[in-house]
């Protein structure tokens, strides 16, 4: 009798163990699944979603750029007006305050360097005057105006032309349309790969995205040796032509393997 139950003892003790021993087991793969779920069955799969847009904006740089002597303030007097009758006639173009913006005033020296001495002697630089410029970014709206307002502001004082760029004031509709067609391809590619290899998708474990922004044409105009030349090439208006670039955006999705 005491041999017996001896024995249905060891026989529990052996049960208590395997279970635990089960328990232990699940309780770790569960885990480690928590933490980095299905890592040695899952795949990736990329594809690229693009949208055609046609830009809304146009924007260009003026500058204003003005040499003389070293009374600063008279330079700063003069600059200031020929920047202010620019963005004076640009207003008066139907540009509105909030799409003139000021993107840069450089005040530099303008320097005399004197030839060494046979002896030697190095005669030390003199700034014979000072150069003012001043740049000006617009954004132009109503595209009928362009061609105008680059004309126009050279007439009015700005003696560079640069930079005439178009895009979208707001891109967030063409990335939704390449990002949905991105993400449709994908699961279409994880779909086609999962039945070729004779398993099934599981669940959707990350998304990852790239974007690349539509570039525009530009065009930029170099400094002319007078206001008056620059006025010459630019008149009459120039024919500008915005056209249409894509917005494309690639996309990454990891699935888990059944």
């Amino acid at each position: 009798m005491d041999e017996k139950m001896k024995n249905l003892k060891s026989l529990a003790l052996v049960v208590f163990i395997a279970f635990l021993c089960y328990g232990t087991v699940s309780y770790v793969n569960s885990y480690s699944k928590s933490i980095q779920p299905t890592s040695f069955r899952n795949f990736s799969v990329s594809a690229e979603g693009k949208s055609v847009s046609i830009p809304d904006v146009a924007e260009f740089n003026f500058s204003v750029v003005t040499e003389g002597g070293k009374n600063v303030a008279d330079l700063q007097k003069t600059n200031t007006e020929k920047v202010n009758k620019a963005i004076e006639f640009a207003k008066s173009n139907d540009v509105d305050k909030k799409d003139i913006k000021t993107e840069s005033y450089n005040l530099s020296p303008r320097y005399q360097y004197y030839e060494c001495k046979t002896n030697g002697v190095c005669p030390p630089s003199e700034i014979t005057g000072y150069t003012i410029t001043q740049s000006v970014s617009v954004k132009v709206r109503n595209f009928d105006k362009i061609g105008d307002l680059l004309a126009g502001v050279v007439k009015n004082g700005a003696n560079t032309v640069s930079e005439l760029s178009f895009k979208l004031d707001d891109p967030t509709q063409a990335e939704d349309a390449a990002r949905k067609e991105a993400i449709e391809k994908a699961q279409k590619k994880a779909e086609q790969i999962a039945d070729a290899g004779g398993f099934s998708l599981g669940k959707l474990l990350s998304i990852e995205e790239g974007v690349s922004s539509p570039v525009y044409p530009m065009y930029s105009s170099g400094r002319a040796e007078s206001s008056k030349m620059m006025l010459d090439s630019a008149v009459p208006a120039p024919a500008i032509e915005a056209g249409s670039k894509e917005t494309t955006i690639t996309v990454t999705l990891k699935y888990e393997i059944d």
